[in-house]
């Protein structure tokens, strides 16, 4: 909104110097530092109202013993994170864009459902929450959106969208492309689906998912920016998509209010996100990955959060199937998600989370590397 303004008094009254609020770089830099404020503005607010009305985390039966003393600390701090993610997207960004509405769009849906479960685990003091299936709906809805919309009517988004509408990049190989077909709009329910649980699985300590995010916000601003650049995205060999460059803002935004979040949500954290944050966020990273058609590269930017799913799905899996060959399930790690297996080692939760921030930056060098390595 403040850059339809902005353009309009530029071209109506040639305002010195308003011509930077075209640059995306200029906007990208608006929207952290706006976000950076809403955050640190906003979130001592919202975590005194969390305390004043006793929403706190319950203690958790599946984290180690350690964690009986994080019970009570106010959760749906993804409020904070919600609120300085969208409204500098809404201030700075192009809103007539279509990556934009797509991106607002999984946002606030998935941000909604998240909103719901936590209101329905701390307020009305149901345990399980919103019922799992009902989540998966309002995650295959999102992607079925996204997908649908890229697969009929890319045209609405961006023209240069159209000869790749349900085609994706292939990393490391130069003009590679491959064709989803009809499998495209599945894939993006998929990709939506996963990402939003997976970064639901990584929030266990205290700012593991959202440092990590952040992480992968700055990686994906890179990405869309050279996207959206078409002297960059010749350079690199990768499709030039015009409106890409939005997006980029969109990630600055994302960046700011990660930082912003993990003010007060690092150790010992005075605020967790809970499921409004960790849904949406999750969906964010699925849906730009989509959108910029990065689908491929997500294992390798989304590693952290791959690694936490997949400890998950290796533990379940052979504790079942050993408990069905020998009568007694067995344990591959000591507890999944794998952030507790190393707790229960002994590694102290600051370490831990360290340790996967580093993880998270070489992930973040090598998907980058991708683009010159082709």
């Amino acid at each position: 909104m403040l850059y339809h303004l902005l353009m309009y008094l530029d071209k109506q009254f040639h305002i010195p110097g308003f011509g930077l609020f075209r640059y995306v770089t200029f906007r990208a830099g608006a929207a952290a530092v706006t976000a950076l404020i809403i955050a640190f503005w906003l979130g001592p607010k919202i975590i005194r109202l969390l305390r004043e009305h006793q929403i706190g985390e319950a203690a958790k039966l599946e984290a180690p013993k350690t964690h009986l003393s994080k019970a009570g600390t106010p959760t749906m701090g993804g409020l904070i994170v919600l609120a300085s993610l969208v409204i500098p997207a809404l201030l700075w960004t192009d809103l007539k864009n279509g990556y934009i509405l797509l991106i607002l769009f999984t946002t606030v849906v998935l941000g909604a459902v998240g909103f719901l479960d936590d209101y329905l685990k701390v307020v009305k003091k149901k345990p399980k929450g919103l019922i799992g299936r009902y989540k998966i709906v309002g995650q295959v809805l999102v992607g079925l959106v996204v997908g649908g919309v890229i697969y009929f009517y890319p045209q609405w988004i961006d023209p240069s969208l159209v000869p790749l509408n349900s085609k994706t990049t292939v990393p490391f190989f130069k003009n590679l492309e491959f064709d989803l077909g009809l499998f495209y709009i599945p894939v993006v329910i998929f990709i939506i689906t996963a990402t939003s649980n997976a970064v639901n699985l990584t929030d266990g300590l205290d700012g593991l998912a959202i440092g990590t995010v952040g992480i992968v916000g700055l990686t994906l601003a890179i990405i869309a920016y050279v996207s959206g650049h078409a002297e960059w995205s010749k350079y690199l060999t990768i499709p030039f998509l015009r409106g890409n460059g939005e997006l980029a803002i969109y990630c600055a935004a994302l960046v700011g209010a990660a930082l912003g979040f993990l003010w007060f949500n690092s150790y010992p954290a005075q605020v967790f996100m809970g499921d409004t944050g960790s849904l949406a966020l999750g969906g964010v990273i699925g849906a730009m990955c989509v959108l910029m058609k990065k689908e491929l590269l997500l294992p390798t930017l989304g590693g952290v959060f791959l690694m936490e799913t997949l400890s998950v799905i290796i533990q379940r899996t052979y504790f079942k199937y050993t408990k069905k060959k020998y009568g007694e399930g067995r344990r591959v790690f000591k507890m999944a998600p794998i952030h507790h297996h190393f707790e229960l080692l002994g590694w102290p939760e600051p370490k831990i989370v360290t340790r996967f921030y580093i993880i998270a930056i070489l992930m973040m060098i090598l998907s980058l590397a991708t683009f010159k390595v082709r």
